[in-house]
Order: C-alpha cells, then sequence, then structure tokens
C-alpha cells in the first residue's frame, strides 16, 4: 500500500512538473491516434452514411462485413499490418515498419469498422426521416450524403469520440509495428506496459494519469460541441 501512495505521489510531480519524457510520450501518442482518426473518419463517415441511403448489391454482406470487423482481434490487425511491411512483405521496400506511420496504419485498420458502423446505424435512422424531402428535392447521391452528413454532425461526433476511445487505448496492434522504440515508436499505453514491467510505477502512473485525462477531455469537449448544438437549435 506504501508503494502505491509513494508512487501516485512520484506521478503526480511528474505530472505537475511537465516531466520531458512524459511530454513527449504524451504528444506522439495524441499525434499518432489523431492522424489515425482523421484518416479513419475521413473513409468511415462518408461511406456509413452510403451504406444508409444507397441500396445496392452486397450491400447486407459489406455492412455484416464492417460489423463483424468491429470485433477484429487488435494482435491480429498488428501481425498482419506486420507481415505486409516487413522486408520479406509486399510493402516493405517502403520501410514504414517499426515507424509511427505503421502505427496509424494499424490503428486506421482497427477503429474505421467501428466508426463506419457508427455511422451507418445513425443515418439509417435519419435518412428514414429525410427520405422523401430529399428524393423530393430530386437531390443527388452526394447532396444525399453532405446533408445527412451536416445534420446529423452530433451522431458522428459521437462515432469519431468511439473511434478515438478505442485507438488511444490500443496496445497490442501498435506494439507489434511499433516496436515500443524509445523517442521513436513508444506511446502511452506501450510505456505504460514497459515501465509496469521495469517496476517504474510512478512514470507509469504519470502515464496512466494522462491517458485517464485525454479520455475525459475528449468526452467533455464533445459533450460540449453537442450541447452547443442542441442550443442553437432552441
Amino acid at each position: 500500500m506504501n508503494d502505491l501512495i509513494a508512487g501516485m505521489i512520484a506521478a503526480m510531480r511528474l505530472v505537475f512538473t511537465l516531466d520531458a519524457e512524459l511530454v513527449e510520450i504524451s504528444l506522439r501518442s495524441l499525434q499518432v491516434t489523431l492522424s489515425a482518426l482523421v484518416i479513419a473518419s475521413a473513409i468511415a463517415l462518408p461511406l456509413g452514411t452510403y451504406l444508409a441511403v444507397q441500396r445496392f448489391r452486397f450491400r447486407r454482406i459489406v455492412i455484416s462485413v464492417l460489423n463483424a470487423f468491429m470485433g477484429l482481434p487488435p494482435v491480429v490487425v498488428g501481425l498482419t499490418v506486420y507481415v505486409f511491411l516487413s522486408r520479406s512483405g509486399p510493402f516493405g521496400v517502403l520501410g514504414l515498419l517499426f515507424t509511427p506511420t505503421a502505427m496509424i496504419i494499424a490503428q486506421v485498420i482497427i477503429i474505421l469498422p467501428l466508426v463506419a458502423s457508427i455511422t451507418h446505424q445513425s443515418m439509417r435512422e435519419l435518412w428514414a426521416e429525410y427520405h422523401d424531402l430529399l428524393i423530393s428535392l430530386h437531390a443527388s447521391k452526394w447532396q444525399r450524403i453532405t446533408t445527412l452528413i451536416w445534420d446529423g454532425r452530433r451522431n458522428l461526433l459521437t462515432a469519431t469520440l468511439a473511434g478515438f476511445g478505442r485507438a488511444i487505448g490500443e496496445v497490442g496492434a501498435i506494439m507489434i509495428v511499433g516496436g515500443n522504440i524509445d523517442h521513436a515508436t513508444r506511446v502511452l499505453t506501450t510505456a505504460i506496459a514497459l515501465e509496469t514491467g521495469k517496476g517504474d510505477f510512478a512514470l507509469a502512473l504519470g502515464l496512466g494519469f494522462v491517458l485517464i485525462a485525454i479520455a475525459l477531455a475528449v468526452n467533455l469537449a464533445i459533450h460540449s460541441l453537442a450541447h452547443t448544438e442542441r442550443g442553437r437549435h432552441w
């Protein structure tokens, strides 16, 4: 118990003094996660909306695959990306393995199905309300998609929040493709695992506090934005 209290005190000291290593790891984690979130959202939001408004052959199969991939084990994603980016893999010549880029690729694959699936569920309900209006206005497919994305932006914020939460807490895949290299690919989750194994509970707890703080900050920001949007409609 004393060790835990001492570790928490030391961790708080690292946080409040803005320890250089703590700041570096935290910023890298944010860089990787936000980059992956932007890329995944740019693909998943239009895709999920398109699946909600458009009927085509094999549509149900595509939706089923997306839903199934939501539960895809991260370590399997990491292993697959590793094989493709390794020297013997098809993209080995790019030299991306054990770089932040490889970590971003893995996170995009992990969170894209999640964001797309949640988007599809939200936009399907909204499309039921807008269907007759947009059809009567002879809106094109692209106009339907952009209209739903704009009017359903609060729901899409929730979808991206879910993707962010999944990505920021990921450790298995990025450990495999990133290697947890100091000053290169070490992020919050991999650093927590490493420092815990080394017995440096102060730094591990400090990193854990930062991780929790980031998650809370993002949640508060999203709820604040959603509340602001509701206030405008009132």
